[in-house]
Formats: C-alpha cells, sequence, structure tokens
C-alpha cells in the first residue's frame, strides 16, 4: 500500500494539504492498524500527499500519549508538520453566573504553552453551545478575547471553529455573526467549517465577502470523502480564498464510502489535481 501512495505523490503536483487527524482516530484504537501509534498514522498520511495535521487529542499536557516534543518530532519524522489543533473549552455555567474565569484562564495558560512547545501555531475552540440569550454569549466573546490575547502573547493564534448550530439565532442575534463582530480580529481568528456552513443554511463565500480576512483557517468537508457529494462548491471557496484570509485548510471526514485509509487517499488526491487549488495559502 504505501508503494503505491508513493507511486501516484510521485506523479502528481505538491501542495501544502491539512487533515485534521480527528478523520482518522479510528485507526489509533486499541486493535486496530496504528493501535496508540500516532506517529506511524501521520507517516502513512503524508505519504498520501499530506503535509500537515491538526490535532484534536490534546489532554493534561500530552498530545496521543505524546509529550509536546515527542509529538513535533514524530510529524517531522513522517515528513510533515502539526500546525494547529481542536483543543479547549468555553466558559461553563459557574463560570457564566459567578464571573469568576480565573481558573478558566489559568487552564487556557497551561494548554497554550504546551502547544507552544510542540510548535503548534494554531490554537483552535471546536465547540460551544448555543447560549440562551446575547448576555452569556458576550460573556463568552470577552472570553475568547482574553484567550486570543494570551496566545497572541505566547506567538500563537488562537480561533473557534463552527458547526452548523452557531447560525442558529440567540435572541435576534446569528451566533456566529455576533461571535465575530465581538471578538477581536487582532486576537481571534475563525476557522470555518465549510460543509457545517452549508448545514447552516449559509454560503461561505458569502462570509468571506460579509468579514472579509476572518477565515486565515478551514476545514474542507463534504459529506463524505471531499468533492464525493457535488454539494459543495470548492471551486468557489477556493477561488474566494484571499476573501477570506486564508492561511491553511485541514480535510476533515466523519463519514467514509469504502474505509478510511481509501477515503482520506481519496480526498488528498481531490485536492491534488484540482486546478483550483494553490500549492499553498501561507503568509510567510
Amino acid at each position: 500500500m504505501a508503494l503505491a501512495f508513493n507511486a501516484i505523490a510521485a506523479n502528481t503536483p505538491k501542495k501544502e494539504i491539512g487533515i485534521q487527524l480527528y478523520s482518522v482516530r479510528q485507526l489509533l484504537e486499541p486493535g486496530k492498524k496504528y493501535d496508540g501509534n500516532v506517529g506511524g498514522l501521520m507517516e502513512m498520511l503524508g505519504k498520501m500527499g499530506y503535509t500537515q495535521f491538526e490535532a484534536a487529542n490534546y489532554n493534561d499536557g500530552k498530545f496521543y500519549g505524546l509529550t509536546p516534543a515527542e509529538f513535533s518530532q514524530a510529524a517531522i519524522k513522517a515528513g510533515c508538520k502539526v500546525t494547529s489543533s481542536h483543543t479547549g473549552r468555553p466558559l461553563n455555567d459557574e463560570e457564566l453566573r459567578s464571573g469568576d474565569i480565573s481558573g478558566y484562564l489559568a487552564y487556557w495558560d497551561r494548554l497554550l504553552d504546551d502547544h507552544k512547545a510542540a510548535g503548534i501555531s494554531y490554537v483552535v475552540l471546536p465547540w460551544m453551545n448555543v447560549p440562551s440569550n446575547l448576555a452569556d454569549l458576550q460573556k463568552q466573546c470577552d472570553a475568547l478575547n482574553k484567550v486570543g490575547l494570551m496566545a497572541k502573547e505566547k506567538g500563537l493564534r488562537f480561533g473557534y471553529h463552527n458547526h452548523s448550530h452557531e447560525f442558529q439565532k440567540v435572541e435576534d442575534q446569528t451566533m456566529i455573526d455576533y461571535m465575530i463582530e465581538h471578538t477581536d480580529p487582532q486576537n481571534v481568528l475563525f476557522e470555518l467549517d465549510v460543509y457545517w456552513a452549508m448545514m447552516g443554511h449559509a454560503s461561505p463565500v458569502d462570509y468571506f465577502n460579509k468579514y472579509p480576512g476572518r477565515f486565515p483557517l478551514l476545514h474542507i468537508k463534504d459529506r463524505r470523502e471531499i468533492g464525493q457529494s457535488g454539494m459543495v462548491g470548492f471551486d468557489a471557496i477556493f477561488n474566494n480564498a484571499s476573501k477570506a484570509g486564508l492561511e491553511k485548510y485541514y480535510v476533515e471526514i466523519e463519514e467514509y464510502t469504502d474505509g478510511i485509509e481509501k477515503g482520506a487517499k481519496e480526498s488528498a488526491d481531490y485536492l491534488l489535481k484540482a486546478p483550483f487549488v494553490k500549492s499553498s495559502y501561507s503568509k510567510k
């Protein structure tokens, strides 16, 4: 299988393509092919054409059971780099009620230090429930601004990733719009998941135009493998990447037609071959 990956990669143009490791998490489960061996998993993905990873398994100072330094070295050994991570939490009910967020900020302080030690550039909060009122949503935005400033002072970038529920209304305001408008663009970025935006009845390109430069990260996602459904306008999304402010994107796959490895490879091939996808969007 590895030989086949290398043969295909040699005949396709090199591009910076990221993948959210959540997409292949099942291969790390006990008894599965890469049981606990995230380094081997990243090496396999690198042979498919992926060049960077977004983590989704930080816990108590470790990534997939590895120290920050070990995790970074495992990616480098695979010829790739971990550039982003989904992690963290929003304010909980007690913090919203009391206003005491000292423990919350201490939690984020350690988390950010561990991510910096792993050489990760972007730290992304992947989920927040829909608040019951705008007052609580504003408190969450204020907290995001504080974490974003902490990240910036450590040389990191901090952001938020959407699902479909952020396109619901909180009182009379669309949640995601309110979040974008009430966070500091110097400290808080947004990673737009283009599939979940569509499931929320929103156009990714419309959001690029409404909030230019606020989406330096994208999740490139489809119903199954990338390009499988025909319902996501990836050409329009990538053709408007400059308006979004795109720097990096990550494939995310939650359902597969015919196996995880095959689906991950098909998704990489789609982007490698797509004429509307540039070799790189990095600003550095």
